[in-house]
Order: C-alpha cells, then sequence, then structure tokens
C-alpha cells in the first residue's frame, strides 16, 4: 500500500479495503497504531462502508461515534480511547 498523507502528516485512507485492513489489523494493518485504526473507521464511516461490511464494522462504528471519539460525519474528535 502507497500512504498519502494530509497536512498534519496523518495517513489517508483512499479505499474500503486498506481502511479496513488498518481497522481489523490484518495485512498492511497488522501493527497499526489506535490513531490509524481510528483514522480507519473515520473513513468507513465518511464513505458509510462500515454500514454495509460485516458487523463488526458498523458496532465498532457505532461505538466510536457513541462515545464521541468520531462524528456521525466522519470526522475524527479526539484520538484514542477512554
Amino acid at each position: 500500500m502507497e500512504f498519502l498523507l494530509d497536512e498534519d502528516q496523518k495517513m489517508v485512507f483512499t479505499n474500503t479495503y486498506d481502511a479496513c485492513q488498518y481497522a481489523e489489523g490484518f495485512g498492511d494493518g497488522e501493527e497499526a497504531t489506535e490513531e490509524q485504526k481510528i483514522d480507519a473507521f473515520a473513513y468507513l464511516i465518511k464513505t458509510g462502508a462500515c454500514w454495509s461490511l460485516q458487523g463488526w464494522y458498523g458496532r465498532t462504528a457505532q461505538m466510536l461515534v457513541d462515545r464521541g471519539i468520531i462524528s456521525r460525519t466522519g470526522e475524527v474528535l479526539r484520538e484514542g480511547r477512554d
């Protein structure tokens, strides 16, 4: 996977498969940081993909929204977990 970085030097996901690798921790995402996992879920929420993937993605996305980590539109509100 070739990484794209935003102005803050954070990874930018460009497709669902790569975001899933980091969200779930397989393939290129095996050693993903907590921040990278949150960014991956933000992408999946922003694109709406998390709601049509395997149920775990939707449940985890909803939990991240409920905890105020990611907005309903897919913007990261805060890094890390409670």
